[in-house]
């Protein structure tokens, strides 16, 4: 590889937070009580599954094999939603209220992969799905609302 040749950077990152947050949504949807709800949880896993997909081949580019780990943080926040919402009188609130901190977090870590120096085709990959990840966030923001 040439020097003038541009690094894929952090885009590992952004496929591990994508992967926990896509599984996060597949366990929260057996949760969810309301059958419109369930579906905005397989809207959201499926929009997070293929960013995956479509960021596999910069994560070979950057690490040399397909990104296959998840976010840490983002587990643990399933975790603790799984606790509360034991305790909870509304369950499913407190998913939907967690799951919209993990579309923060999602927008977040594109966000830093943004900031970086990255080749041109990975940049525009990265902004499509930051673009398609704003409106999820922004959908679980208003459900967050309508769930309150």
């Amino acid at each position: 590889m040439s020097n003038d040749v541009k690094q894929v950077n952090k885009v590992t990152d952004v496929i591990a937070v994508l992967r926990a947050g896509a599984d996060f949504y597949e366990e929260s949807i057996s949760e969810a009580e309301h059958e419109s709800v369930k579906q905005i949880f397989a809207k959201m896993m499926f929009e997070k599954k293929a960013a995956v997909e479509a960021l596999q081949p910069f994560a070979i580019a950057e690490q040399g094999k397909k990104e296959t780990g998840e976010s840490i943080a983002v587990n643990v926040r399933n975790m603790y939603t799984k606790l509360a919402g034991m305790l909870s009188f509304d369950k499913e609130h407190t998913y939907v209220s967690q799951l919209e901190e993990v579309e923060d977090k999602t927008l977040e870590v594109i966000d830093e992969a943004l900031e970086e120096d990255q080749p041109e085709v990975c940049a525009r990959a990265l902004n499509e799905i930051r673009s398609t990840m704003q409106a999820c966030h922004d959908q679980m923001k208003a459900l967050q609302e309508l769930t309150a």
